[in-house]
């Protein structure tokens, strides 16, 4: 199954692969895009279910999301890129670096985990979304993406994200909350090599900083950046400290 998918940027210049969160499509990195593009050429893609990507019937897990990223790579004909994930797109980075290490060069995951529990959360969201449909937690979800302060800041990034989480089929975005409800990549993190950049939102209610540390003290060559004033989605509330630091990472600048 190929996910949909964007090619910008060099392409005289390194690849790098960029996975969306639960609930949102590839224009979840368009704050980040025009620096990236001045330095890589950029893949984004959606995530199975999500998008522009076929909503296959499920179960899914996270070896699926996994293996979707390996068949983009070899339909671009990329035997090695650069891999930046948030969330759910974060922990099928990590599986992808643990699983296969050749595929990867540098590793960049935010706001995201190994294992996130308690795994009822997830089942009775995804039971949710199947009765009423993803408009019935968007609201909700999109109150995580973002501190209060920036939302009230930007009511139209609010309505166009809400709009994002409601417009992801109910299948698709079910399946995926138990994909994170079975997964557990603890004990991958040791046989991690390619180097990692661990970043947490400071004030992120769905993946603590210390769910990053745990990352990146795990991992063999782990770092871990804890970013001001950002909540779930850091990479777009916060696009001034972390798509630099996304940059300096892959760039090898200071490892």
């Amino acid at each position: 199954m190929k996910v949909a998918s964007t090619i910008s940027g060099r392409s005289d210049a390194p690849t790098v692969v960029l996975a969306n969160s639960l609930g949102s499509m590839w224009e979840m990195w368009d704050a980040n895009l025009a620096s990236l593009e001045r330095h890589f050429r950029v893949v984004r893609f959606d995530t199975r279910g999500h998008g522009r990507s076929p909503v296959p019937p499920g179960p899914y897990t996270i070896d699926d999301l996994t293996d979707d990223v390996v068949e983009l790579l070899d339909f671009l004909e990329l035997e090695r890129a650069h891999f930046v994930g948030l969330s759910l797109g974060g922990m099928a980075g990590l599986r992808l670096a643990a699983r296969e290490p050749e595929r990867v060069d540098r590793l960049v995951v935010l706001c995201t985990g190994a294992r996130l529990d308690p795994s009822s959360a997830w089942i009775d969201r995804a039971a949710l979304v199947r009765a009423r449909g993803t408009a019935a937690v968007a609201e909700a979800v999109v109150q995580r993406w973002y501190t209060g302060p920036w939302l009230d800041r930007h009511p139209r990034i609010r309505k166009e994200s809400e709009e994002m989480v409601a417009s992801t089929p109910p299948d698709g975005y079910a399946a995926c909350c138990e994909v994170i409800a079975a997964m557990d990549l603890l004990d991958d993190l040791p046989s991690i090599t390619a180097p990692t950049l661990a970043i947490a939102g400071a004030d992120d209610p769905a993946t603590p900083p210390w769910q990053l540390e745990r990352i990146a003290t795990a991992v063999a060559d782990g770092k871990l950046l804890v970013v001001p004033e950002a909540a779930h989605l850091a990479s777009a509330e916060r696009p001034d400290l972390v798509t630099p630091a996304v940059i300096a990472h892959l760039q090898g600048d200071g490892s």
